[in-house]
């Protein structure tokens, strides 16, 4: 239910119904201090502000991008739902006074210049900023979140806020949620009248510089100009639905809502093979943004995407992203504009991250009169489906394919375009290349698609849509990998978003949708929560369904050996796989040659970067459909030639990648894998990385043992030289001459040794390592923790370079229980924080500390983190250099270090504290320091 929507219940309560009751209370209390039941705030009911029950999926939108032909997309997080806002009941909404005539935009890149915005504010009259208060209200409200106090510091400056107002509005922010310390902004500012809304946007414009999403929402409405209700109206263009209609929606509601109200899940390791479920049970929300980030990603996007996770959780931490739900990508904010040719939207994630999920939920929630009911009619398609019509088709044919009931109603339908919206999942699948950069298409008549009964290829039926050409005023939604999205660069896309997947406790929350057993649920929730490298690849729902799978078992079956519970992913497909076997394998008679042939098909995919088989795929590897192979490939039904036929995908990409690593190890008469592993290696587009993380892994036997139960044993041979092949490759990129290789392979031959669970062979490449450099390479989490593991396997490391790696306070800590072994450790410019010197200083206290320079240069440390630091220095025996340049120690800071330098057993010999924003008053303290220890070779500063 929405928030005071009865005018009765706490106007503060959110769906955060399992909050902390303590902080909840202490919440709910100042909030009926100051905003008690009885208030003149209220709640407008026609805003349509979708509620939590409604099965959000969080989006990060950048509507702006697609009116500036750019394609960027960015990051998300969960919202609460909050009903809409209005004036309050002593107030009539002023009548606005129409459009005014629009001036020129002064819109640039870069900062909105004040005069311009300030003087749209002095054209605007009170019901213009009230409109465009409504308009953009959720996006403010996360706009503002990171600078409520000062916008509300303005308020009580300007007398429109109390200074209880004020000190309510902070407390909130700084004690609990600033989520709702901006709802609360919002309410007490739209209910005290028209002036303080006219004061609160003229606070925006003073703070956009500190605010970048704020920002951002000022340089869209300088853009689209000073007629408010030109982009405003959201119901601009819509008709009554006609009474000889209406018999046929319902008949296509009923129709969709049977077509997705349920959701049919694979459970390949039961006898049951697929589970039933309602789909609003089984819906679990995502997190969604709005950037595009990388649209030259390989096939093996799963992973890739693994490691930029933690990037755009950082990016959303820096306030730069927004959050939508999928209700909010047509006609809301996020897509404002004053073309009556309707908009499009495209929707961007990896396999199996839930687009399709997504677009399900999208078409039944309209079915059921959720979302959407704007749209009178809502047409959804899949790309693997239009693959197969091969003639020329009109979008009449198109839709009464799969919608016969609407037989000669379609010409009544097509006369209201503003009412339509067409969903068209997966551009990637999609065997035919829509150029929308090729002017052709708008002038060769073989091209062009004026009308829904014009005949045409398919492609140019999806194109004219997109482009607006055909039914101009529909709006049209697409869905892709981010593989395709460079098909979109030149397309009419007015809102771009890329679905990040899980994020916190929305992992938690699909186990415990996925388990009937709660406890279950939680043992395989914890188990993956204390392996980092599962719970940091959880971010993917498919992901999350095959650990389901693999880890279930584990926890359902008594007495289960706790301690062969999977550790690897490795191990946990190796897993996945056994479970096929002894469910299914008994079905045929030798199950090695057929997962070997499976496994052959698999690799020629990995190489041709192919995720979709025929009939003639399975022909060629002599592979017959059976209830043993649908346990490897899943059945997709597609048309040819206006017939029906059946193609076949692996349940998810990292499953045939893995297939394909197993079938190295069951080739009777191994082929060249040293020049094969080479060479995949070398692929310069990644598409091997994943496939060479899984040989590297089945080459460790208990990986392996489980399979070879019904495998029979692997191939020795195979085994030894792949061993060889990590050792001779793990020991050119750690050396000297691995520089010129790049640092990224270097970092995927770290996880070739980390999968492989094989410390002997660890230490053998590794030993003492003279330099292990990733200057500059990006790193996360999980590759922190890949690369603390092989540093646990060496003797020690003479010198670490990590500079400028952005592993933050997160990164440092899976680094940490192998640090002490690095005797020249460079950490600058990585955003530690004084939190990560806390974090450092348990690793220099170690009695084992081997560290004797330690770099921490450019890290936004602050005199905070001095005092942990100076303790360190004084117990820690083996730091001879220390460079702390580039931080704001200030005086404070490096008086606290000075003490340490006074201890005898502290070693220091140079010091470097240069832009360290010191004065002349902490000279005296340093200097005295600097003649007690009476070590100190060189020191230089800067007086600032």
């Amino acid at each position: 239910m929405d928030e005071g929507a009865d005018g009765k219940r706490n106007p503060v309560t959110s769906t955060r119904s399992n909050n902390e009751g303590g902080m909840l209370f202490r919440m709910q209390k100042v909030f009926n201090r100051f905003l008690p039941v009885a208030s003149s705030w209220e709640e407008d009911q026609d805003m349509g502000a979708a509620s939590a029950e409604e099965g959000r999926i969080l989006i990060q939108c950048d509507p702006a991008v697609g009116r500036r032909g750019q394609s960027q997309v960015g990051g998300g997080g969960v919202t609460v739902s909050d009903a809409a806002h209005s004036i309050g009941p002593s107030e009539e909404a002023p009548p606005l006074r129409g459009s005014l005539n629009k001036k020129a935009s002064s819109f640039e890149q870069g900062t909105v210049p004040e005069s311009t915005i300030s003087e749209l504010l002095t054209q605007w009259d009170d019901g213009h900023l009230y409109q465009l208060s409504k308009f953009y209200r959720e996006r403010l409200k996360q706009a503002i979140e990171e600078g409520v106090e000062g916008l509300s510091l303005v308020l009580r400056n300007e007398g429109h806020f109390t200074g209880q107002d004020h000190e309510n509005i902070t407390w909130v922010a700084q004690n609990g949620d600033r989520t709702e310390s901006s709802n609360l902004f919002f309410r007490l500012v739209m209910g005290k009248g028209s002036q303080a809304r006219r004061v609160m946007w003229e606070s925006f414009v003073q703070k956009r510089e500190e605010l970048p999403k704020l920002n951002k929402i000022l340089k869209e409405i300088q853009e689209l100009g000073p007629d408010v209700h030109g982009y405003t109206d959201i119901t601009r263009g819509l008709t009554e639905l006609p009474t000889q209609l209406k018999d046929v929606q319902q008949k296509h509601r009923e129709t969709l809502r049977a077509q997705t109200e349920t959701l049919r899940v694979n459970t390949i390791l039961m006898r049951e093979k697929v589970k039933v479920f309602q789909l609003v049970d089984r819906y679990a929300e995502l997190t969604v943004i709005s950037t595009v980030r990388d649209r030259r990603l390989v096939e093996s996007e799963l992973v890739a995407r693994g490691r930029d996770h933690e990037e755009w959780r950082e990016k959303h931490l820096q306030r730069e992203l927004e959050k939508i739900r999928t209700d909010q990508l047509f006609q809301s904010s996020f897509s404002p504009s004053k073309s009556k040719y309707g908009s499009s939207a495209a929707v961007a994630g990896v396999p199996g991250i839930g687009k399709t999920t997504m677009v399900q939920k999208i078409v039944y929630d309209w079915a059921t009169g959720k979302i959407f009911q704007h749209f009178q009619f809502v047409f959804s398609f899949k790309f693997r489906d239009l693959n197969s019509i091969n003639c020329r088709i009109n979008l009449r044919e198109l839709i009464l394919d799969q919608y016969p009931y609407f037989g000669n109603s379609l010409g009544e339908v097509w006369k209201n375009p503003e009412g339509l919206m067409f969903l068209f999942d997966g551009l990637d699948e999609f065997k035919h290349r829509i150029d929308f950069a090729d002017s052709r298409r708008d002038t060769e008549p073989q091209h062009m698609c004026p009308d829904p009964e014009w005949r045409c290829e398919v492609s140019d039926i999806v194109y004219s849509l997109i482009q607006h050409k055909l039914l101009p005023g529909c709006s049209v939604l697409v869905t892709t990998r981010p593989t395709a999205l460079h098909l979109l660069e030149k397309a009419e896309i007015s809102v771009w978003a890329e679905i990040l997947g899980f994020v916190g406790e929305e992992r938690k929350e699909y186990f415990h949708k996925f388990f009937e057993d709660q406890t279950v649920a939680a043992a395989v929730f914890k188990h993956m929560e204390e392996n980092e490298i599962l719970y940091t690849m959880s971010y993917n729902p498919s992901y999350c369904w095959i650990l389901g799978l693999a880890l279930g078992p584990f926890f359902t079956q008594r007495h289960k050996d706790q301690h062969r519970v999977p550790k690897t992913i490795t191990q946990l497909y190796s897993y996945y796989i056994y479970n096929i076997l002894k469910n299914h394998g008994r079905e045929i008679e030798s199950p090695r040659d057929v997962l070997l042939r499976v496994g052959q098909m698999a690799f020629t995919g990995v190489s041709e970067k192919k995720v979709v088989f025929t009939d003639g795929d399975l022909i060629k590897y002599n592979l017959q459909p059976s209830q043993f192979l649908s346990g490897f490939l899943m059945e997709l039904l597609e048309r040819e030639d206006c017939a029906r036929s059946v193609v076949y995908t692996f349940p998810h990409l990292t499953i045939q990648e893995f297939v394909a690593a197993l079938a190295q190890f069951l080739t009777p008469h191994p082929r060249d894998i040293l020049k094969l592993l080479t060479e995949a290696h070398s692929s310069a587009d990644g598409r091997f990385e994943v496939f060479l993380r899984f040989v590297a892994g089945l080459s460790s036997p208990g990986s392996t043992r489980g399979l070879e139960e019904f495998l029979g044993p692997f191939s020795h041979q195979t085994t030894c030289r792949v061993i060889d092949w990590l050792l001779s490759n793990a020991g050119y990129q750690t050396g000297g001459r691995g520089i010129k290789t790049g640092k990224t392979r270097l970092l995927n031959t770290l996880y070739y040794l980390s999968e492989s669970n094989n410390s002997g062979l660890a230490r053998a490449t590794l030993g003492s390592l003279d330099i292990l450099s990733l200057r500059g390479l990006r790193l996360t989490p999980i590759d922190c923790l890949v690369l603390s593991n092989v540093i646990g396997l060496c003797d020690t490391i003479k010198r670490l370079n990590l500079w400028g790696c952005h592993i933050q306070c997160e990164g440092l800590q899976r680094l940490v229980p192998g640090l002490h072994k690095c005797q020249d450790l460079g950490l600058g410019n990585n955003q530690l924080r004084d939190s990560g010197v806390q974090l450092l200083s348990s690793v220099l206290k170690n009695t084992g500390c081997m560290i004797q320079k330690l770099r921490l240069n450019c890290n936004g440390l602050t005199a905070s983190c001095a005092e942990d630091l100076a303790c360190a220095l004084s117990i820690n025996s083996s730091l001879t250099e220390l460079d702390m340049s580039g931080n704001h120690l200030g005086d404070s800071g490096v008086i606290q270090l000075s003490e340490a330098l006074r201890n005898t057993d502290c070693k220091i010999q140079k010091l470097d504290l240069q832009d360290s924003r010191l004065t002349d008053s902490c000279t005296e303290d340093l200097a005295s320091a600097l003649g007690w220890s009476g070590i100190l070779s060189a020191y230089r500063e800067s007086i600032s």
